[in-house]
Formats: C-alpha cells, sequence, structure tokens
C-alpha cells in the first residue's frame, strides 16, 4: 500500500474518540484517514473497564442513544451489555452515588435504588460488607478492545483509511489554517486537523500555540480467571470500575494514578506492580466471594486528566480548521456520542445534538499555574 499524501480530514490519534470521529465522517462519504504512532486502541482505549454509563456528561443522552445501536451500526460486535449497578461499602458513598442518580432521573432516565440484599441477589460475588446500592436501567458496559477494532473496520468499509506506526513530528500551518502533518512517513496534507492523541494531545497542540492543560497518569487494570456469570456483568465500586466480561472474568481497574511526565510522544507501557495489588485487594473486598480468583494479566494504558476531569471538545479559532477532543479518562464510553459531535464539529462547526461551551478551553482561562500541585497530582 503506498504511502497516503493527504486527506480532507486528518485525525491525529486511532483510539476510540479517534476512531469513531473517523467512522461518522466516514460513512458520509468523507475522507478521512486517522494516524497512530502504534496500534489503533494500544492505548487506554484499549485497556479499560469498557463502562458506558456517563450521566453528568453533556453527551451522556447521546452516548445512552447510540451504545444499543451499536453493533448494528458498525456492522461488527462490541459486545454491548445494558444496565449497570453501583455498590455502596457505607452510607455516605450511598449518598454521594445517588447524586449520579438523581442527576440521570431528571434527565429522564430510571434507576433504583437498592439495599444489600437486593445487591447480593443481583451481584452474587458481592459479601455482606456492603449498604447498598442503585440498579441503572440505562448504561451498561462493552469490550474495549473489539469496539476499537470494531471502529476501525466499519471505517474501512466505508472508505476511511487507518496509518499505524505513524508518529507525528509537526504540523504545517499557512493563512490561519493547518494545511499538513509532518510524520515519520513523510508529509501528508489536509483540510482539516482533529488532535485526539490522548496524552500527547498537549505536547501536539502545543506546537500549535494551544494549551490544553492535563497530566498524564497510568490505568490499570486486572484480569482474573473465568467465575460463575452474574446477572449483571457492569458492576462498579469500592473506587473501581468494570465488568465481567462474557467467558467470565472480572476485568477490573481504578486509581491511585501513577503520574508520569510526557513531554513528547513517548509512553511508557509498564505495568505497575504495587498498583495492581492495590486494586487486587479492593476488588477482593468488592466481591469477596470471588476473593480466591486467581488474577491472570494485567494490562497498563496511559490516560490524560484535565483541572476539573472533564472532557476538551472544541474547534478552535487559531487554527480555525482544528478540532481539539481530550476525554479525561473517559473517552471510551462517550466515544459513540464523541464521534458524532466530532463529525458536526468538522461538518457544520457547532454540535447538532449538544451544547458544547461548557466543555471549551475558555473555562481554564484564570486557571493557577501551580494547578497540578494544588491536585496533588505530583
Amino acid at each position: 500500500m503506498s504511502e497516503p499524501n493527504g486527506a480532507s480530514v486528518v485525525i491525529v490519534g486511532g483510539g476510540a474518540t479517534g476512531l469513531s470521529a473517523g467512522w461518522w465522517l466516514a460513512r458520509e462519504g468523507i475522507d478521512v484517514l486517522v494516524i497512530d504512532k502504534g496500534i489503533v486502541g494500544w492505548e487506554a482505549s484499549g485497556r479499560n473497564g469498557g463502562g458506558c454509563t456517563h450521566p453528568f456528561s453533556p453527551l451522556f443522552k447521546e452516548e445512552q442513544r447510540l451504545w444499543p445501536m451499536m453493533d448494528e451500526l458498525l456492522g461488527y460486535p462490541t459486545e454491548f451489555c445494558p444496565r449497570r449497578i453501583r455498590i455502596a461499602m457505607d452510607e455516605e458513598q450511598m449518598q454521594r452515588y445517588g447524586r449520579a442518580r438523581q442527576h440521570a432521573v431528571r434527565q429522564g432516565f430510571v434507576s433504583e435504588p437498592l439495599d444489600a440484599q437486593q445487591v447480593r441477589e443481583l451481584v452474587p460475588l458481592a459479601g455482606d460488607n456492603i449498604a447498598g446500592g442503585y440498579l441503572h436501567s440505562f448504561g451498561g458496559h462493552a469490550n474495549p478492545q473489539r469496539t476499537v477494532q470494531a471502529y476501525a473496520w466499519a471505517m474501512q468499509d466505508h472508505g476511511g483509511r487507518v496509518l499505524q506506526h505513524t508518529t507525528v513530528q509537526g504540523f504545517i500551518t499557512n493563512g490561519g489554517k493547518v494545511t499538513a502533518v509532518r510524520t515519520n512517513r513523510g508529509t501528508i496534507g489536509c483540510d482539516t486537523l482533529v488532535i485526539a492523541a490522548g496524552p500527547q494531545i498537549n505536547h501536539l497542540a502545543g506546537s500549535l500555540g494551544i494549551s490544553v492543560p492535563m497530566v498524564a497518569a497510568r490505568a490499570e487494570m486486572i484480569v482474573t480467571e473465568p467465575l460463575p456469570l452474574m446477572p449483571i456483568g457492569g458492576v462498579d465500586g469500592n473506587g473501581l470500575y468494570g465488568r465481567q466480561t462474557l467467558r467470565g472474568n472480572l476485568a477490573y481497574g481504578g486509581g491511585p494514578h501513577e503520574w508520569l511526565e510526557i513531554s513528547d510522544n513517548d509512553v511508557p507501557h509498564r505495568s505497575s506492580t504495587p498498583l495492581m495489588r492495590n486494586i487486587a485487594a479492593r476488588l477482593a473486598e468488592l466481591f469477596p466471594r470471588a476473593a480466591h480468583a486467581r488474577a491472570i494479566r494485567s494490562w497498563a494504558g496511559i490516560i490524560e486528566n484535565t483541572p476539573d476531569g472533564r472532557p476538551v471538545i472544541e474547534r478552535v479559532t487559531s487554527p480555525d480548521n482544528l478540532v481539539i477532543a481530550t476525554l479525561s479518562s473517559i473517552g471510551f464510553g462517550l466515544s459513540p456520542a464523541t464521534g458524532h459531535a466530532i463529525r458536526d464539529l468538522v461538518v457544520d462547526g457547532v454540535c447538532c445534538f449538544a451544547e458544547l461551551s461548557s466543555l471549551g478551553l475558555s473555562r481554564f482561562d484564570k486557571l493557577e499555574p501551580d494547578w497540578i500541585d494544588l491536585q496533588g497530582w505530583r
């Protein structure tokens, strides 16, 4: 295959966000090329808990509308499973998690509070150390690895292209626009550029004079041997997020994070044994009846974190053909809706289904210079 010398839309970043955006654009016949420094989905997009439940996002309604249709729309399996349970280990967590329930209910979704016995009936691996929980009739979970591959295949089915093992080295601008992307495999021209490169986004956007405040962190996941299937496989709690796979494995992760310094395209991939032990201990607390299960593998993916934990999705004014998208560690679940939003920003200049002003960079205009230290993220 010959190296491409240009595309109408070039997307930097082959994670769930970039691939979803590429699919949304390609299905309308737009010439789109996704480039990634490694293999698509190799970072956190393919190494996460697979949750699809984000009631505080302005993209929430579209996220919920799309997920049940994604297998049909993409033409490939995502293993999406509806509904989700959130377990509260104590009354304080019960009250805190109740705020997410109230927010979802106000938007027309159904969520039921559960007492401890009701939780154990739906989550047989849970023990006697819980206060209760919530059963969300919305949300759910999907298989991250299958989903990112489905996005890539579906995009290619519509004529989109993927270029892997391609490192961005810089950009060429002219007349207030980005006209080309310089890579280790040559220069690639573009009419519109989307940067959806996860923890590298600040480095890449910074070369265009745009500051995207964020800190990178290593996100850990552990996977157990298969266990009997529970009635509902998507269960969060004890500071953990994850799911039970269709084979019965428990795949879970969650802080504490190991904060990383990333100044260029280099991203470390190694797992961290102390973090894995912490996750395993809390998983045994969440599911005491699975405490005997062996952890058979682990993953490490690098996530980006903005100061307020919310995504940035914006078509900037300079260069005026650039869209920035960083999802602050919740990119996988929102990816069907995020791809739609990016499609709208690229084609129409504005999102047609959600108000995105709260996700703009201007909210950080008065950010303290030492915000990282104030957050304790070092």
